[in-house]
């Protein structure tokens, strides 16, 4: 239909991409572990939304201009890391001022603050953009999904959207999946609110490593 050809591949290959440890499994299993499933669902959301923008814009053709112009590459991928820097900083000066508070007598005042949790509608624009300012996002949309449309489809565009969609149904699965397994590990776990404290440091110093990894990549 539409062209579609190896539709079970690409729904295995799909999946299997997805397990792929990167900034949006770490901020799902970031907010799971310290704020519940709950929050990282709504992680998981943001970057299902950005994942579809990616999949219109590469069915428009948009997104051949991220492959095409190396200056809107640069500009989009420095964005991004940008932002998944600032992520990062954000985590870690968060936990140096809560600790500063702490040594001032006031550990259980100061731990509790810490585990303050972040608004559903932030955590969800989080990972929408965390998501979609990664143009190695688009990049890999214009050279895997073509993959499993033939030459002679009547409507490549919709089978690119159907393709696409059915690829970010399969990650929001997984996504989801991570989120509850991950808080109820956590849950098990009794992670105490100082473990949590040194959990936000780590993932914010991935964030970090992850923002300087893609403000060096180049375009491929």
């Amino acid at each position: 239909m539409f062209g579609i050809h190896d539709l079970t591949l690409f729904i295995i290959s799909g999946l299997l991409l997805n397990v792929m440890p990167g900034p949006d499994n770490l901020l799902i299993m970031t907010r799971s572990a310290t704020q519940g499933w709950r929050a990282g669902s709504a992680a998981a959301l943001g970057i299902g939304a950005g994942t579809m923008v990616h999949v219109l814009a590469a069915a428009l053709g948009l997104s051949a201009l991220l492959s095409t112009s190396a200056t809107a590459f640069t500009v989009v991928k420095w964005v991004g890391a940008a932002y998944i820097v600032y992520m990062g900083i954000g985590m870690l000066r968060a936990q140096r001022r809560e600790e500063g508070d702490a040594s001032a007598s006031a550990d259980a005042a100061a731990l509790a603050q810490a585990a303050k949790p972040l608004a559903w509608r932030k955590i969800f624009f989080q990972g929408f953009l965390t998501n979609v300012l990664n143009p190695k996002v688009a990049l890999f949309f214009l050279a895997f999904v073509p993959q499993f449309i033939g030459a002679d489809s009547t409507s490549k565009p919709l089978a690119f959207i159907i393709l696409g969609t059915i690829f970010n149904f399969n990650g929001m699965l997984y996504c989801h999946g991570l989120a509850i397994f991950t808080a109820f590990a956590s849950a098990r776990l009794n992670i105490k609110p100082l473990v949590s404290l040194w959990l936000n440091r780590t993932m914010g110093g991935l964030f970090l490593a992850l923002g300087v990894r893609l403000a060096l990549s180049e375009q491929r």
